[in-house]
């Protein structure tokens, strides 16, 4: 075995000091309609991945973003990347940003970075442009060994750049961002002291605001203390009327969304982040996570993530990044129950669901384990109950409804879940839903002996049945006198065979919608003592039935004498 890393000691690292207010007003906030959406799939996304996308894939990407609806998409880092000076040229050279999206850019505060952004973007009909700098301790003392007032000053001379870069160029609708990078480092008074000589240079107006964007670019904390960070900026920063809060979280410690969700309720407007959360170390902010979980509360996320499996096969095909099966809303088997409580929760919520529905489509979802409908997202009931050997029997009997319009009764189910778990234990994995059909015809459906012709008479004492069945070995008729057409049939093959035969249950419904729809029955049948189930299918209601009875009989030790031994009645 492999010993324990003696390095892994806690004790050289301290706790993130937590922010000491004692006005906090976003707890008791909730969240009432969506932020503004920014993706940087197309930058912090492209950056992190091992292999960049190529044109096509950027292209690709852009016109998946679009489409989703978002309204600002940061497509790229011109000043630093030639293949990203070309893509930003060939979204405006072609015209193919539409006119309700503004496209962004990031660069640094250096003058010829932000002259060659400009220039990327000459004849865009607008445009963000995203400056920035790092202004955290860690990095003023240890990476560029510079004061305070040294740092500010980048930022106040890269707000100038590019205020001066802008009205060279004023056919285009600017709009200036400025990003103290790793904010969550800084020490809050002056992280908003730097923003505001930012914006003392850009001079904002509530009618042409800037952004300021206060990025988690390391998540070194839980997320109540950066909504405490977003709420004291917010309170203390100037001009706040004329500037968007801008939010843009890592997930570090895995709590990217909720740190966003956290600092919208302490004030924030704006979100950056990725479809599915693909960015450097462990991630970008997952929009599809936090505009999802808006949608669940009811609260339009302004972005229409309805076809998700397109999302998916984008997102996949442009990183080559496979989305993991248990990714929040997106992932294959987040709406897939193995357990059987949970498919048997799930399978009567829906049928309260499906008549609910009916009376009205507006009804509000109420369904056990699964947070919004499937549908919504593209996404069948197919996908929703998985059986393995850990399933019950609601769950398969969904399967065989939705599937192939098999309605087991109740003690069907019990009995059938016992076969289909047997099969998952054999095999060791999932069962898929034509297995399970399979399993189902197998032992349910035999039609060893069948059903050739039937002849009934009535009379008001009792019916009177003879059936052919043809058999391996020839033909055997059966006759019968009793209560109702199995009862006759049961009574018949009791003689025949020598057996104590009670019919215990029986159900019956048709496979389809039309006149010619065939019958399938299903029946319980005490054969000497032990119970066995089967089905039946026909074109007619009679013939279903019989087979059922047969089909039963197969399932026992009891075999069918060649000559009947029933005596006329």
């Amino acid at each position: 075995m492999q010993p324990f890393n003696p390095n892994f000691n806690h004790k050289k690292y301290r706790p993130f000091a937590p922010v000491q207010k004692a006005d906090r007003r976003w707890p008791n906030k909730v969240i009432e309609a969506a932020p503004a959406w920014c993706s940087v799939d197309l930058r912090d996304g492209n950056q992190a991945l091992m292999e960049p996308m190529t044109p096509s894939q950027k292209l690709e990407m852009f016109k998946l973003l679009v489409d989703v609806g978002f309204k600002e998409i940061e497509v790229g880092f011109p000043a630093a990347s030639q293949p990203d000076f070309d893509f930003v040229r060939q979204l405006i050279e072609e015209d193919l940003i539409p006119d309700d999206v503004t496209i962004q850019v990031l660069t640094q505060a250096r003058e010829p970075l932000i002259a060659r952004s400009f220039e990327a973007l000459q004849g865009a009909r607008k445009a963000i442009v995203h400056l920035y700098n790092s202004t955290s301790t860690v990095q003023r003392e240890q990476v560029f060994k510079l004061s305070r007032e040294d740092i500010k000053n980048i930022a106040i001379q890269g707000a100038k750049w590019v205020r001066d870069f802008a009205a060279q160029q004023p056919d285009t609708h600017w709009q200036f961002q400025y990003s103290p990078e790793s904010f969550t480092g800084t020490e809050i008074d002056y992280a908003v002291e730097v923003c505001d000589a930012v914006t003392e240079i850009w001079q904002p107006t509530p009618d042409n605001k800037v952004i300021i964007n206060l990025p988690a670019t390391v998540e070194v904390s839980t997320p109540n203390v950066y909504a405490d960070q977003i709420e004291t900026v917010c309170d203390t920063i100037a001009r706040r009327d004329s500037i968007i809060i801008s939010l843009h979280t890592h997930n570090d410690r895995g709590c990217g969304v909720a740190a966003a969700e956290l600092g919208i309720l302490a004030g924030a407007d704006r979100i950056e982040g990725t479809l599915l959360g693909n960015g450097e170390r462990t991630g970008n902010m997952d929009v599809v996570t936090a505009a999802m979980n808006l949608y669940s509360q009811g609260i339009d996320p302004e972005l229409d993530l309805s076809n998700m499996d397109r999302i998916i096969a984008t997102v996949e095909s442009c990183t080559q990044l496979s989305v993991h099966p248990r990714h929040a809303y997106a992932g294959e088997l987040v709406f897939a129950a193995f357990s059987g409580s949970h498919q048997d929760a799930i399978n009567k919520c829906m049928a309260i669901d499906a008549v609910k529905r009916a009376e009205d489509p507006e009804a509000h979802w109420n369904v056990a384990y699964l947070p919004i409908d499937p549908r919504d997202l593209g996404r069948n009931y197919q996908q929703v109950i998985r059986i393995n050997s850990q399933s019950g029997k609601g769950g398969i009997a969904y399967v065989m409804e939705q599937d192939y319009g098999i309605q087991m009764p109740r003690w069907l189910q019990v009995d059938f879940s016992a076969h289909v778990q047997k099969r998952a234990e054999d095999s060791e994995s999932e069962v898929a839903p034509e297995q399970i059909f399979d399993t189902f015809n197998s032992t349910y459906l035999l039609n060893q002996n069948r059903v050739d012709t039937y002849n009934l008479s009535r009379s008001h004492e009792a019916d009177q049945l003879s059936v052919v069945i043809t058999t391996d070995a020839g033909d055997v008729t059966i006759d019968g006198k009793g209560k109702g057409v199995l009862d006759a049939f049961v009574s018949g093959l009791s003689d025949n065979t020598g057996s104590d035969m009670v019919l215990i249950d029986y159900s019956e419904h048709t496979l389809g919608q039309d006149e010619q729809a065939e019958a399938i029955t299903y029946v319980q049948l005490s054969i000497n003592g032990s119970r066995y189930c089967a089905a039946g299918k026909s074109e007619d209601i009679v013939g279903a039935s019989l087979q059922a009875v047969l089909n039963a009989l197969s399932r026992s030790d009891v075999r069918l004498a060649q000559a009947s031994k029933l005596a006329a009645v």
